[in-house]
């Protein structure tokens, strides 16, 4: 089972975007900047527990490393 994080920096449109550690995403930030949302089946289990934390915050995949789950 992949292990997701979110992004603790806010991209430039709003949104904290969740990303797959085992891809080897290169939009990865860096560590310190890395909430760890644990493992999980899929991106979309992970964004729902990210916004299950942070229900005031806008949530979304990862382009590159969690496609299936990027909203424009």
């Amino acid at each position: 089972m992949p292990q997701f994080i979110l992004n603790r920096n806010q991209q430039s449109n709003g949104d904290r975007e969740v990303h797959n550690l085992s891809t080897g995403c290169s939009y990865m930030p860096e560590p310190q900047n890395q909430e760890d949302l644990g493992f999980h089946i899929s991106c979309s289990s992970a964004v729902s527990e990210a916004k299950r934390q942070y229900p005031g915050r806008r949530i979304n995949g990862c382009y590159y490393c969690c496609n299936s789950c990027h909203t424009s």
